[in-house]
């Protein structure tokens, strides 16, 4: 009788986006896979806050990019709406400032 031993392999597919890089809002929507007009409504709310005046001249950090990403997850699996996804994010920013502090000893 003759073993076989298989073993499984998980790829896992991912890109680092510094915070120094700056995307478009064209450059975000792709790499969120999120609508230009839901990012707008993102940053109308203040969820995401690129630089510059217009949608023309935005641009986003790497931080905007997992924000992003956060945020279409909450809308996507908890169906929130743009008010619910800005008050969730705040609420899990606010939960990692308070981990770091006690985390810190502060």
């Amino acid at each position: 009788m003759t073993q076989v031993n298989t073993s499984n392999i998980t790829w896992i597919e991912g890109s680092v986006v510094e915070n120094e890089v700056h995307m478009s809002i064209v450059e975000l929507s792709h790499a969120s896979r999120t609508p230009e007009d839901l990012i707008m409504a993102w940053v109308t709310e203040g969820v995401l806050s690129p630089t510059g005046s217009s949608p023309e001249d935005w641009r986003f950090s790497g931080d905007s990019l997992r924000r992003a990403k956060t945020a279409a997850h909450l809308t996507h699996d908890l169906e929130l709406n743009v008010p619910g996804v800005a008050l969730a994010l705040d609420l899990l920013d606010e939960i990692a400032q308070l981990r770091s502090q006690f985390h810190r000893g502060d």
